[in-house]
């Protein structure tokens, strides 16, 4: 299919990236984080649920801190806990206020959003662990926010993505806490150079993400090489996907996160995991929590939220 129109006129009215003078130092995980930030806005009308408030729970190197949106609702509700995008590396809990607003009041559902620590700061396992003690918080001390924490799916967009199936896969090895719905939204699953990524050929720049943005995020992101074959950092590399929870994978045509998305979709699959896979054509990376002006922002947002209602 084609690009879609709204998102083709999206790409001509942005800005092209300001060239940095010859020899000048690369930019700062500091500084990305504030451009990435100034780059965000957010509508006058919200979509409106009960309440928003930040908490601060205990993480494995210190408090996190995590926002609570409730819907309208009595009694203890289902919960959706949320991991941003941003290459493990920028991005922030601000990013996907649209998003999760929608799914809260939509899908009658808690949402807790994880400000995870970033790299190269904070290199793996710090973002995984952190977001599965956030997991482990909610199980714990859900009821005392009106939250249902025997009733948890975990969800996130890109290296979110990437989050949401370790940690249903940590706490299937670990025994922890029941984890009843993933949502992986054009999920980091595999590497950029692992063989047969025809997206990684096909959308390798002109879409917003591209090739050599996410080769930077994997040199940030591992402490060491051989991270890159731990199924916590790449669950491409798990030997055995069973027992996981029913997952829906959502992919964007133009994106080259695509193909490894239908790829891992496949081997939940193979291995048992009722699993709803969607293509959405004509889209480009983003579609779902960043670019929420866009008309498919919203169908995406209702599809996670049927998905959630079901499984939840």
């Amino acid at each position: 299919m084609a690009l879609d129109p709204a998102v083709a006129a999206m790409l001509a009215a942005m800005p092209a990236p300001a060239e940095a003078p010859e020899g000048a130092p690369p930019p700062t995980p500091a500084e990305m984080r504030a451009g990435f930030a100034a780059m965000l806005s957010l509508p006058d009308d919200l979509p409106e649920v009960r309440s928003v408030t930040d908490l601060s729970v205990p993480g494995p190197a210190g408090d996190l801190r995590i926002r609570l949106y409730l819907p309208e609702a009595d009694g203890p509700v289902p919960v959706f806990i949320w991991m941003h995008g941003g290459g493990w590396t920028i991005g922030s809990i601000e990013e996907n206020e649209v998003a999760n607003r929608r799914v809260a009041r939509e899908a009658n559902v808690a949402v807790v959003s994880v400000e995870y620590r970033l790299a190269p700061e904070n290199p793996f396992p710090a973002a995984p662990d952190d977001c599965y003690a956030v997991l482990e918080w909610v199980a714990a001390h859900g009821a005392e926010h009106g939250i249902d924490g025997s009733r948890v799916g975990i969800g996130g967009e890109s290296a979110g993505g990437n989050l949401a199936t370790v940690v249903s896969l940590m706490s299937r090895d670990r025994g922890g806490p029941k984890v009843s719905a993933q949502v992986l939204v054009v999920p980091v699953t595999a590497h950029s150079d692992d063989e047969g990524l025809v997206s990684y050929v096909d959308n390798a720049e002109g879409y917003g993400m591209t090739a050599d943005s996410m080769r930077f995020f994997f040199a940030q992101y591992p402490a060491k090489p051989a991270d890159l074959e731990n199924p916590y950092l790449l669950p491409s590399r798990a030997e055995d996907l069973s027992g996981l929870p029913p997952a829906f994978v959502m992919t964007a045509e133009y994106d080259v996160l695509r193909t490894e998305g239908e790829q891992y979709a496949e081997r939940l699959k193979e291995a048992g995991v009722p699993t709803v896979y969607k293509e959405y054509k004509g889209q480009i990376h983003g579609f779902y929590g960043l670019y929420t002006d866009l008309p498919i922002s919203p169908v995406s947002h209702a599809d996670v939220a049927e998905f959630l209602r079901a499984t939840l």
